[in-house]
């Protein structure tokens, strides 16, 4: 039996602390949301560092979707702390989850920073996140096979092949939907990965449903594990909400009810113009609403490019790192809550 979102109870209200905003497209010294290849991105935590490094960053924090970020890197020198690595390199890392949340309701993502890795309950929560992917992504290959799509879960998805032309193989627990809707658009199903996830998003059929962490339990986890939780890219969430029962639910009353369960921030820079946001406002405006709407609501804002390292797949017009961020003043700002 299913908790739908509108039925959740109420919380508390925080403070805010307001940032200056942007209001033209820049580089952010500080990236908080940047994914690798322990999830959907496509550089190694490594290179993910060095890059950030390369491209003039001070700060990236690693936020892989519903996976403990790595704390040790294997190096020529052997094994090293990755925060070590990274101040080798002039970063310092933030270390952090996206956790997708909520069956119903696609892009309701709620970051963890600050958390304990180690801690049995997150390990116990990965863990029914990674069982719940494997049979729901399976069954999309099936369904977009029957449709006239194929796609070979186990010789395409399984095993697949690199950039470098280099035969890979994931295992299943490591599969997201994005390698599908990469690979869907690879072999032309839709024009890009983004348009992928479109189609699959709106047609019932191909929207296999997975088990995902209630938005309310991954709030509770991540403060029990000592940790800080931010939602980000706010407005991927539908402006509507329909939840299978009948019910609705707008946007805005979809956040208040996580402002009021206890989030801590909201991610208000971000690159919805490379994303599947189906709205017509730019990403300053949306930016400049959500400060507008939740300041002292909220402890602080943050923001991130989603960097995923897509121009390695080919991908035109990628997110790049620190083309959503925020300064370095506002991270130090910010600091207490994250590191």
């Amino acid at each position: 039996m299913h908790t739908y979102f509108s039925s959740f109870g109420e919380g508390s209200i925080a403070p805010g602390i307001v940032t200056s905003s942007s209001l033209t497209r820049r580089k952010y010294e500080c990236d908080l949301h940047c994914h690798t290849t322990r999830s959907d991105g496509n550089d190694t935590p490594q290179e993910l560092i060095v890059n950030a490094a390369k491209n003039g960053l001070r700060v990236v924090a690693i936020t892989d979707h519903d996976v403990q970020p790595p704390l040790y890197l294997d190096t020529t020198n052997g094994k090293i702390d990755i925060k070590d690595f990274a101040r080798q390199q002039g970063i310092e890392l933030v270390l952090g989850i996206e956790f997708s949340c909520d069956t119903y309701v696609d892009d309701v993502h709620i970051l963890g920073y600050r958390m304990d890795w180690k801690n049995p309950l997150l390990e116990e929560a990965i863990e029914r996140m990674r069982k719940s992917k494997t049979e729901a992504y399976k069954k999309l290959c099936e369904v977009l096979t029957s449709k006239g799509m194929p796609i070979d879960y186990e010789n395409e998805i399984l095993k697949y092949t690199d950039e470098n032309g280099n035969i890979r193989y994931r295992d299943p627990d490591e599969v997201e939907r994005k390698h599908i809707f990469e690979l869907m658009a690879k072999k032309g199903y839709a024009p890009t990965w983004k348009d992928a996830k479109i189609m699959v998003r709106d047609d019932p059929e191909l929207n296999i449903r997975r088990e995902k962490i209630n938005p309310f339990d991954a709030i509770d986890l991540i403060k029990s594990c000592g940790g800080t939780a931010v939602l980000a890219h706010p407005f991927l969430i539908d402006e509507v909400i329909h939840y299978p029962d009948g019910s609705n639910l707008t946007r805005k009353e979809y956040i208040e009810r996580l402002i009021k369960h206890g989030i801590d921030g909201i991610e208000a820079r971000y690159v919805y113009s490379k994303t599947s946001y189906k709205g017509t406002l730019k990403d300053f405006e949306i930016e400049e609403l959500i400060r507008t709407e939740y300041n002292g609501k909220v402890k602080f804002f943050t923001g991130g490019s989603d960097y995923h390292a897509d121009h390695k797949k080919g991908v035109a017009n990628p997110r790049e790192l620190g083309e959503a961020g925020v300064t370095f003043q506002e991270f130090n700002a910010l600091k207490e809550y994250l590191v």
